[in-house]
């Protein structure tokens, strides 16, 4: 299987700490004290997402036979 390759951009927040996103998924951002710490967050904010694009294709998803006719 292939894996996704994403860019995680990592910033030092005003407060301290960090707050990062990756560059290829709006929406998916994090932080932590530590840029470690901000990694581990935003990996698990990117699972979350996945997750929820997941449920989300079970209520959108569109039979075949529809989508012929639907144009």
């Amino acid at each position: 299987s292939q894996k996704l390759q994403l860019t995680a951009v990592f910033e030092p927040a005003s407060e301290g700490g960090f707050t990062c996103f990756l560059e290829e998924m709006p929406g998916v951002f994090s932080e932590g004290e530590t840029i470690e710490e901000a990694r581990e967050n935003l990996e698990d904010a990117f699972r979350m997402m996945m997750e929820f694009i997941g449920m989300q294709r079970e209520f959108v998803s569109v039979s075949p036979e529809r989508a012929a006719h639907a144009s």
